[in-house]
């Protein structure tokens, strides 16, 4: 089952904390440049320019859960690997029936965390493993809402997917560090449904399910995903 340790992920938000401060920096030094450019610029021009760069295609899937629905915006285009991997699961309903089975709170004041569903290994819904696709390729990222999958290896993942609650880019892609820098496989997010992965986060968990890392972020009852459909 792939799935993801405490301490690695503590040890990707710690080093994280550093590289996404220098990220908001580098975003507000780029956001004003830009401002400036704007404000000399003919409003013509910027309303043209802004018209000829087409939105990057995307698939609406909604699941359906006995705590609610989430909404979630699959990034087709930007991810077309994982993305399609995800979208060929949903087609086939493999995913009908699976739970939320693992929930992780990153800090104590519960801003941070993640919450894991699939089918855990059943041989009758997984499918091949598919290559990696790092967000340094995709250009998406693990913001508030983001969902990923979940991994050993690079080009382990399956099925298995987790959503993030607040902005974690310590599991991107990083360019720079030492181990496993790949990250994790970003390919869409929550448009609709944070309140739904907020009450799964705050679900009861088993004292004794789990081994080793996993034990204590184990759900006592899964959160029951009925179905996964495309939306219109």
């Amino acid at each position: 089952m792939a799935t993801m340790g405490r301490g690695s992920l503590n040890a990707r938000y710690n080093r994280g904390m550093a590289h996404r401060f220098k990220f908001i920096v580098a975003l507000w030094a780029l956001a004003s440049a830009s401002v400036m450019a704007q404000e000399g610029a003919h409003p013509v021009a910027a309303e043209t320019m802004a018209t000829t760069v087409p939105a990057p295609e995307t698939v609406k899937v909604l699941l359906q859960t006995n705590l609610g629905p989430i909404l979630l915006l699959i990034e087709k285009e930007r991810a077309p690997i994982t993305a399609g991997n995800f979208l060929r699961y949903v087609d086939q309903q493999r995913l009908d029936g699976i739970g939320f089975y693992r929930a992780f709170n990153m800090d104590e004041a519960g801003n941070y965390g993640l919450v894991q569903a699939g089918p855990r290994g059943d041989p009758k819904k997984v499918l091949k493993p598919i290559a990696h696709e790092p967000t340094t390729v995709t250009g998406l990222s693990h913001i508030s809402g983001a969902i990923s999958m979940a991994r050993l290896e690079p080009g382990t993942a399956t099925a298995e997917f987790f959503i993030v609650l607040g902005d974690l880019p310590a599991l991107d892609a990083q360019l720079t560090g030492e181990g496993d820098t790949l990250g994790y496989a970003v390919f869409g997010r929550v448009i609709d449904g944070m309140e739904v992965i907020r009450a799964i986060l705050e679900q009861p968990r088993s004292a004794t399910a789990g081994e080793g890392i996993m034990k204590g972020q184990m759900l006592e009852k899964p959160v029951i995903i009925t179905t996964m459909r495309r939306a219109e």
